[in-house]
């Protein structure tokens, strides 16, 4: 197989002899680096590496913010994680989308398997460098073009429960974006349904990707019914007894994932996903979290924000995955604020990311509406980037539950998607 490019973290102690010994029989290139300087050095001694290998007690989060640093500047590696005895940190990464090796090391199988990951980041590759060829060429029409089609997937008003706000904001980093957002009804109008995704990448292709993965999700989940009951072992065997919104929600979820790693695996998009389902009357909130940024539950009487954790993989990379609910309480006066990676990761012009802490700072105080903690953070954002470009989409969603009843607000939140959109 031709050379393949493989960035060893360093810090650790090196993988094991035999998997060295398989690396080097391919021909690989291998290349040393530290976490540190994948995601703080400078820009222009990255390497561009087909695959990032990782042993599995590296942290799954840092690794993931590592790789996407690196596909923004030399493409995207994939990241495959090794492992001889700790078998159980694997899950961690596994629900990260990552790949894996585990003994034995043969050659012929570690050929095979970093062979799929070089044509996987290859074909990245080629997709950003077509992307930017169509840019330089001049298709601004085309783009637009898309941009106008794109629009049409996002909904133009909010289906917005009586005592409830809804409020988004969406800013593409491109003309079309890989984020996207939905809010419906479902089960008979009596659950609201609402989604905030981002395909890995951006540009033309995510776009594509992008409309397919939102159109799958929503016709699943609205034409799901209790007949089409996911058994209780694919919904992760939590004992809890089904509550009235979660086989849609898991259908779709579970067809989405196994429509896209069917037919189309090989061209290495996935998406991240918060899938929720709400009860207006009661507040209670179901959800899975397919290896998508925390959401924060934002509690009335202030405090430190509660994120709802990841329940199953992101879509479109492990076939036949399990993916478990999660579960939440809003209570009056809470807000669930739900958004992609481009807000933690929005660049200011020195490279360095706004960072969860900073966004854990800034929502520690008691929400007073879903308007202000989008405001406020759309703020943060916009004065941390600075001058800098916005090198991600940005996407956010906020979920109020207001202490006193106001009534439906759907007009005030139609125009606020529709501004976003602009």
């Amino acid at each position: 197989m031709p050379s393949t490019t493989v960035i060893i973290l360093d810090e650790y102690p090196p993988p094991p002899l035999e998997l060295l010994d398989a690396l080097r029989s391919m021909d690989a290139e291998l290349v040393a680096r530290t976490l540190t300087e994948l995601r703080n050095g400078p820009l222009d001694g990255l390497p561009v590496a087909d695959v990032l290998l990782a042993p599995a007690e590296a942290h799954g989060e840092s690794v993931r913010l590592a790789v996407r640093r690196l596909r923004r500047w030399a493409g995207a590696p994939i990241v495959v994680v090794w492992t001889v005895t700790e078998f159980a940190a694997l899950e961690e990464h596994v629900r990260l989308g990552h790949d894996y090796l585990v003994p034995p090391f043969l050659p012929a199988l570690v050929g095979a398997r970093l062979h799929s990951c070089s044509e996987r980041a290859g074909l990245g590759r080629t997709l950003r460098e077509a992307d930017a060829r169509a840019e330089l060429m001049g298709y601004e029409k085309e783009l637009e073009i898309g941009r106008e089609i794109q629009a049409g997937f996002l909904p133009e008003s909010l289906p917005v429960p009586e005592g409830w706000e809804i409020d988004v904001r969406f800013r593409p980093a491109r003309q079309v974006a890989g984020d996207f957002y939905d809010v419906f009804e479902i089960s008979r109008g009596r659950r609201l349904a609402f989604v905030v995704a981002d395909v890995c990448d951006k540009g033309v292709g995510a776009a594509l990707f992008m409309a397919l993965i939102r159109s799958l999700l929503r016709h699943t989940a609205e034409n799901s019914g209790l007949q089409h009951l996911v058994a209780a072992g694919r919904a992760g065997g939590s004992g809890r007894i089904p509550v009235v919104g979660a086989t849609p929600l898991l259908n779709a979820v579970t067809a989405t994932n196994g429509y896209l790693t069917r037919n189309h695996l090989r061209q290495g998009y996935f998406a991240t996903l918060f899938f929720g389902v709400l009860d207006p009357v009661t507040g209670s909130l179901v959800y899975i979290n397919g290896g998508h940024n925390a959401p924060l539950l934002l509690r009335a009487e202030g405090g430190d924000p509660l994120a709802l954790e990841v329940t199953g993989p992101a879509v479109g990379v492990l076939p036949d995955c399990v993916y478990t609910l999660g579960y939440a309480q809003l209570n009056p006066g809470d807000t669930l604020f739900v958004f992609t990676d481009g807000v933690p990761e929005a660049r200011c012009p020195d490279g360095s990311f706004l960072g969860d802490e900073r966004m854990l700072e800034l929502l520690a105080g008691p929400p007073v509406s879903g308007r202000e903690v989008v405001d406020l953070m759309d703020t943060a954002v916009r004065e941390h980037t600075g001058t800098a470009e916005q090198h991600d989409d940005v996407t956010m969603l906020a979920l109020h539950r207001p202490r006193a009843a106001r009534g439906p607000h759907a007009d005030r939140t139609t125009a606020a998607g529709r501004t976003a959109v602009a």
